[in-house]
């Protein structure tokens, strides 16, 4: 039985959380994030295994027309994502290609790499926000922030919620937008502080009610202002 939670969190918007724990001890979840666009393709930020039950649901939305790999640590699936969908356009940041050297996966896209006026062809729903090798996506006409590795929301009870696995959430309880220690984490990953500042004000500037994160529960509501204070130190 498929560990995997599907759920829709708003209308053409789908998740697929599951368990994952760094060095198979820490649990911070993993997920997956697909979204049926208006012309009736589908956008998938690939981070998760592409599971029968997984697949099973991607194809009901429509046909995949980007695979997305925000940022250098997701990028396991991309080769599984892109065999499944070889007319998808495979875009990923340059980090993320660069552990790829050798294989047989065609990118069809480089952020941080490409030209910054590049168009990928899902600009009229989205547009990407950067900041050192990481990026996120606000949806046009969505109340959503899709992320990877920029805000944590742990513990992962929905991505464990389906697991009989021993995990240690005292290691993660406390890495939550509010808290001391993600704080902390976000101002030390910041190695140009001022780039850094300027990308945390662009992002906390977009109108958005939910952060749909890799790691940990979703931001239901109220998610621009757990963005604020989880970027605090960067506000103030």
């Amino acid at each position: 039985m498929s560990e995997t939670v599907i759920r829709e969190v708003a209308k053409d918007v789908w998740i697929f959380s599951k368990p994952f724990s760094r060095f198979g001890v820490i649990p911070l979840g993993g997920r997956s994030t697909a979204i049926k666009l208006y012309d009736g393709g589908v956008w998938v930020l690939a981070s998760t295994p592409l599971e029968a039950e997984t697949k099973a649901k991607i194809d009901e939305l429509g046909p995949v027309k980007f695979i997305i790999g925000p940022d250098q640590g997701h990028h396991l699936y991309l080769g599984e994502f892109k065999k499944a969908y070889p007319d998808a356009k495979l875009i990923a940041v340059e980090e993320a290609i660069q552990k790829h050297q050798g294989e047989d996966i065609k990118f069809d896209g480089s952020w941080g790499k490409d030209a910054s006026d590049t168009k990928y062809g899902f600009e009229d729903e989205f547009f990407p926000g950067f900041h050192d090798e990481r990026s996120c996506f606000p949806p046009q006409g969505f109340q959503d922030l899709i992320e990877a590795d920029l805000l944590f929301n742990l513990t992962p009870k929905e991505q464990y919620s389906k697991s009989k696995k021993i995990t240690f959430p005292i290691l993660t309880k406390a890495l939550n937008p509010w808290s001391y220690a993600h704080k902390r984490l976000v101002w030390s990953a910041g190695s140009d502080k001022e780039v850094m500042r300027r990308d945390v004000k662009t992002v906390a500037g977009w109108d958005f009610e939910r952060i749909i994160p890799c790691h940990g529960d979703v931001i239901e509501k109220d998610a621009n202002k757990a963005w604020r204070e989880a970027y605090k130190w960067y506000l103030d």
